[in-house]
């Protein structure tokens, strides 16, 4: 099974944003592709993971159906042109590769921002997706469950997931400490914009309004997010209303100016997080009593200090997860011996039956729950070498060897049969 696990995938590494775009998936479409992949393919252990920077989907089978299942994504997608798009994807269809993958997703050792803090909850919803759908058997179970114990080891041994690394990230830690609840306008959504509220959708008590040139735009990642959408020609209206605006507008000059913020007279307190280059926010606007304004240079001062901590951490993240994948090696090799053990005890539990069927009908009941203690025991006693040996054989590789001689000498495919 191990050596079976393969994987398309598509992210920032080599596709660009209009293309990620149009392959993201979600939970109805995962869901769908799955059951596609079910029907049309001999495959199991699937799961669809899909972010704003990724789109992969992940399968067991000892064929390598990599290839089609590009086309069938595309296709799903409403894509015709299938030969062009294919380039963007990587593809592993070896276990070992395949695995080391995932974890290192995982853990947001390839997202665009390192140690991403939203990707474990995105691995943990496919996976929910995945169980949902009966489609998730031992093996996912295991490297999910093995994964989530590394991304906890990660998050206690390292700096890995401290401080917020990217500039969306830090906008959004930076707005949570201005003021509980606050009514936030997000003016552009273009890439960062749309960052910033995605991860501002993903917390409670934000009252979050888009506002954007193409009104399209703001109503695809509203209707996307849940979020509430107003028109560019009534953004006065909408900053009078607001105690927090987050822009990302493309200009050449500054738009909100404070000649704007004096027209705007009788407004509440505001704070300004620009985040535009070139800026978009006058300075000046400080100079309009009770407004307060936050730059792209000191949010990404700040990012930048979270990632130098967490690039540190990056070489013994790999340790963690090198550990772990020893161990899921270890778990998975001997998943190829337990048929072998299960088909032993069970040979010599009929062989145990048979002869106490044959001699105990003497026996009073306290004489033949000894018996029955003792052989049990003895019959474990046996079982206890070849089960280590085994185990021990899978390590280097040699269990194949073993499980023939076990099967030879016990006859064990026979003893099978009569069962």
């Amino acid at each position: 099974m191990y050596n079976q696990f393969k994987s398309i995938s598509l992210s920032h590494r080599n596709a660009p944003l209009a293309i990620r775009e149009q392959l993201a998936l979600n939970e109805s479409e995962a869901k769908r592709i799955m059951l596609r992949l079910k029907d049309f393919f001999d495959v199991t252990d699937v799961l669809a993971v899909s972010t704003c920077n990724r789109t992969e989907i992940y399968y067991s089978s000892p064929a390598d159906f990599n290839l089609d299942i590009i086309k069938l994504l595309l296709i799903e997608k409403g894509v015709s042109d299938t030969e062009t798009f294919i380039g963007y994807f990587e593809q592993f269809a070896d276990g070992d590769e395949a695995v080391r993958h995932l974890f290192q997703v995982a853990t947001g050792l390839k997202s665009q921002v390192v140690g991403d803090m939203q990707i474990p909850n995105q691995i943990k919803h496919a996976y929910q997706w995945s169980a949902d759908l009966n489609m998730a058997g031992p093996f996912l179970h295991r490297l999910l469950h093995t994964i989530f114990f590394a991304n906890k080891r990660v998050a206690q041994e390292t700096f890995f997931r401290d401080g917020a690394a990217s500039v969306s990230y830090a906008a959004v830690e930076l707005l949570e400490g201005l003021m509980p609840n606050p009514k936030v306008l997000v003016v552009g959504v273009g890439e960062i914009g749309s960052d910033v509220c995605r991860n501002l959708a993903t917390r409670a008590g934000a009252d979050i309004t888009l506002v954007n040139r193409t009104r399209s735009r703001a109503d695809e990642l509203a209707s996307e997010l849940g979020l509430r959408v107003a028109d560019f020609a009534d953004i006065e209206v909408e900053i009078s209303r607001a105690d927090i605006i987050v822009s990302s507008i493309v200009r050449d000059e500054a738009f909100f100016t404070k000649e704007m913020m004096v027209r705007l007279r009788g407004m509440s307190f505001k704070y300004f997080i620009d985040l535009s280059v070139p800026r978009s926010v006058s300075p000046e606007v400080e100079e309009v009593p009770g407004v307060m304004l936050y730059t792209i240079d000191s949010i990404r001062s700040k990012a930048d200090q979270a990632l130098h901590r967490r690039l540190e951490s990056v070489p013994r993240v790999k340790e963690i997860i090198d550990e772990a994948v020893v161990e899921f090696n270890d778990w998975s090799r001997e998943m190829i011996v337990s048929p072998t053990i299960q088909k032993l005890k069970g040979a010599l539990e009929q062989i145990r039956k048979e002869e106490l069927t044959r001699f105990t009908k003497t026996l009073t009941e306290t004489e033949l729950e000894k018996v029955e203690r003792i052989t049990s025991s003895m019959m474990q006693k046996i079982l206890k070498l070849p089960v280590l040996q085994l185990k021990a054989a899978c390590k280097r590789g040699e269990a194949e060897t073993l499980i023939d001689v076990l099967n030879d000498l016990f006859n064990l495919e026979k003893e099978k049969e009569s069962h």
